[in-house]
């Protein structure tokens, strides 16, 4: 999703579980919009369901040119709460944390986390305190968690990490 050289991704807030109406809503007015999504597995009744579901509960990114757009006309969109805004105007989203989102969309349009790593794989871990561990990957889950077989002290140690304190070995 390219935006043009003069805009910058703003984020903007929606009423509680109104992001996809809020997206609908400001697509439908010709605003760029980024909900980042990731598949989520949930139990209830028995039954496992699994639905794709905001990264960013009740937030999204807007691309916007502040000085040509009709920016203000976002915070009545139905969906909507409003701009995260500083003073009068909006505040831009730091460059390159959107863009990085939107290198680990996948060919379904979903956010994946996991995107360079595969169960069974060896791994490195960066930080906390197994920092350099060198272990196997055994599981990962949609929500950016891993499970990783470390070789601890002639011993193997099954421990939960988070996906970005990992890399490929």
């Amino acid at each position: 999703m390219p935006i043009e050289s003069s805009q910058k991704w703003y984020v903007a807030r929606s009423l509680p579980r109104q992001e996809s109406r809020a997206e609908f809503q400001l697509l439908r007015q010709g605003f760029s919009v980024f909900l980042p999504r990731v598949m989520k597995t949930t139990r209830h009744a028995r039954k496992l369901r699994t639905a794709p579901i905001p990264v960013f509960p009740s937030y999204m990114f807007v691309a916007l040119d502040v000085g040509r757009d009709r920016w203000r006309s976002i915070n009545g969109t139905s969906g909507v709460a409003s701009l995260i805004m500083q003073g009068e105007a909006p505040v831009p989203v730091p460059a390159g944390v959107v863009e990085s989102l939107l290198d680990l969309v996948d060919e379904d349009g979903l956010v994946r986390f996991d995107r360079d790593l595969r169960e069974g794989q060896s791994v490195r871990v960066l930080a906390g305190p197994f920092a350099h561990a060198v272990g196997v990957l055994e599981r990962l889950d949609a929500n950016g968690r891993v499970r990783v077989l470390l070789d601890i002290l002639n011993g193997k140690v099954s421990v939960y990490l988070d996906r970005s304190a990992l890399e490929a070995a």
